[in-house]
């Protein structure tokens, strides 16, 4: 089952609201939820999310002769994927792309706020030396303001990767951060689990699940 377009927002795709999805979402919005079970059911979610991403593949032709000697004509993918975390809660996606995608790159950017301008800033920057020739899975659990994204995605096309080759794959979104986004960069694709309906003075989005990377990472005692 693929995803659906999301009505008024173009390139920006919902996973299907599955009994199953919407268990997984609860158990992880839960402040009840231990950390080892948020873990397990995020990274559900996450592994999804990813397999979802491969829908939006460019495919080919292929043909391949089976254990029988037949002939079968099927597709393979064209292109190459990579990652790219945004750093820390973003990392912990990875692992989810590695699992669906055997020996993938992955690159990673750190984008904090800076103090005096209140804006995004870039801090440091690893990515594979051949992305600007791959189709890029930006990776960040949740979409809030959509500063870090887009200082992100900035990031990626000075590299070289054109926006219709990134796709955005996160959990949580605002409507904010998605405006936010896709104004600036219309032609990426953003792919999430849910849209969530804004955010409180703090900029966190609401209802949510609090902070990602503190629950995934267990910092947040």
């Amino acid at each position: 089952m693929s995803s659906n377009k999301v009505k008024g927002c173009d390139n920006v795709y919902l996973l299907p609201q599955t009994n199953q999805l919407k268990a997984l979402i609860t158990i992880i919005r839960d402040r009840e939820t231990k950390r080892p079970d948020f873990i397990f059911y995020a990274d559900r979610i996450i592994r999804l999310l990813v397999e979802e991403g491969l829908n939006h593949m460019p495919v080919v032709s292929k043909t391949v002769k089976t254990p029988l000697d037949i002939d079968f004509d099927g597709i393979a993918f064209q292109g190459h994927i990579c990652g790219v975390s945004i750093m820390r809660a973003g990392e912990s996606m990875e692992q989810g792309l590695r699992h669906v995608c055997t020996g993938v790159r992955i690159g990673k950017v750190l984008i904090q706020r800076d103090e005096e301008t209140a804006l995004p800033k870039l801090y440091y920057s690893k990515l594979p030396a051949d992305i600007s020739e791959r189709w890029v899975f930006l990776l960040d659990p949740m979409l809030a303001t959509g500063g870090s994204a887009n200082e992100a995605i900035k990031v990626l096309k000075e590299a070289g990767v054109p926006e219709e080759r990134i796709l955005f794959i996160n959990l949580i979104c605002s409507p904010e951060g998605i405006q936010n986004v896709i104004s600036q960069y219309p032609n990426i694709k953003i792919i999430t689990s849910e849209i969530d309906p804004g955010m409180d003075t703090r900029k966190y989005i609401v209802p949510g699940l609090g902070d990602f990377g503190d629950r995934y990472f267990g910092t947040d005692d």
